[in-house]
């Protein structure tokens, strides 16, 4: 059989422990024996990015500029038990983070539904997309221990010289301190994105942040997606017969819980984080969701939404079989070849893309699932298959 030709690359990012493992599984069964596959492969393993100072985490993010689309695996964000347990030269940073600050992007991640897998949130009857921005808060902070009492301050030094300064706390005693930032130009395209995507998608968009208690910082964020929306999307919803609306996130969460979904709900970074995995969830799985990280020019970035796995990756070096759920994965291959299938007019391209999401989600829907699928799944006779087992049968579809 011929293998489908792709005219360019796609910028390829491998990842760590389990997901690494499926990653290269992926590959090998469903990809390689039908796409004459071309990438550009960078390596964003932890040992990787301590070995380079997280040059390659940079490199990865100019190709995917370059080639318009990028693939990426799950990757390790370390902390002190990663560090003493992949022998790091010092904590990194999230290379997410670095990636979704050098696109200037933000990430939709969107549940993908099968019929025999119902939402635990009994309510929801449509996908709830989320829209999380992609830049700066807590994933670009600067912060401190201090051992001691004195005076912690916010200072901006402008370019003139002069001196702004406000006190954050007199310290009494050791504590910790954070500063952290966003920009206005992010924030604006964190707004026309959503709202884009919101029109592109037919569907209400939700924005909420604390501006009762954030009056400056979040407040800011609901003044500049007020304004984008006023100025260039106002009579476009209208006509679609679309809506916006900002609220509280506290408010938002309680409204989430009782609706029928089937709408773009925009977070700030941390609270897209949170609320992502939270929504993935009770749609059914961490790796039942779409991940898609969006620039303003253009830009398209594909991941798997949820971790590394790490408990899995300890079994299988132990050489046990697991059953770890690949389906994220898969789709964000899917949709990063149909992305580049469409930039470079090879129909035949998308058309393997959606072939091989059809084949995954029927292998589902036949009872064949990993373990996670079959502890909320509807149907009467299941077969849990380990994730080698779940790759050939997809593989048999295709």
């Amino acid at each position: 059989m011929s293998k489908i030709q792709m005219k360019n690359p796609i910028a390829e990012l491998d990842g760590d422990e389990m997901t690494r493992i499926l990653w290269k599984v992926i590959k090998d069964k469903l990809l390689l024996p039908f796409v004459d596959l071309k990438t550009e492969y960078f390596d964003l393993g932890l040992k990787e990015r301590d070995l380079t100072e997280d040059a390659v985490t940079y490199e990865a993010a100019k190709a995917i500029k370059r080639l318009g689309v990028g693939v990426k695996c799950a990757t390790i964000t370390s902390n002190a038990a990663r560090m003493e347990e992949y022998s790091l030269k010092h904590l990194t940073p999230s290379p997410n983070g670095i990636i979704r600050a050098e696109l200037d992007g933000t990430v939709f991640r969107k549940p993908i539904i099968v019929n025999n897998v119902q939402a635990t949130v009994s309510c929801w009857k449509s996908p709830i997309i989320l829209g999380r921005h992609a830049y700066g808060d807590v994933y670009k902070n600067c912060e401190m221990t201090v051992n001691g009492p004195g005076k912690a301050e916010l200072v901006f030094t402008q370019e003139d010289g002069t001196e702004i300064r406000k006190t954050i706390m007199e310290m009494k005693g050791p504590g910790i301190l954070q500063g952290i930032h966003n920009t206005d130009k992010s924030i604006e395209s964190f707004a026309r994105s959503c709202f884009f995507y919101g029109l592109s998608e037919k569907v209400d968009v939700w924005f909420a942040t604390k501006d009762t208690i954030s009056k400056t910082y979040d407040g800011r964020f609901k003044e500049i997606f007020q304004q984008v929306f006023d100025k260039e999307f106002s009579e476009k919803y209208q006509e679609a017969g679309l809506e916006y609306f900002y609220t509280l996130i506290d408010d938002a969460v309680a409204r989430v819980m009782k609706s029928e979904g089937g709408f773009l709900w925009a977070c700030k970074n941390y609270d897209g984080d949170v609320m992502s995995d939270m929504i993935a969830s009770a749609s059914g799985s961490l790796a039942m969701m779409t991940s898609v990280l969006v620039s303003p020019d253009g830009v398209f970035e594909y991941e798997a939404a949820h971790g590394t796995v790490q408990r899995h990756y300890y079994k299988y070096l132990k050489g046990e079989k697991t059953s770890t759920n690949p389906v994220a994965l898969i789709f964000a291959w899917t949709g990063a070849l149909a992305k580049r299938g469409e930039l470079d007019k090879t129909p035949e391209l998308v058309d393997f893309a959606r072939k091989l999401e059809k084949a995954t989600l029927s292998t589902i829907e036949s009872g064949k699932m990993t373990g996670d699928l079959a502890r909320i799944s509807t149907s009467s006779e299941k077969t849990i298959l380990d994730s080698w087992e779940f790759i050939d049968v997809i593989a048999s579809q295709l």
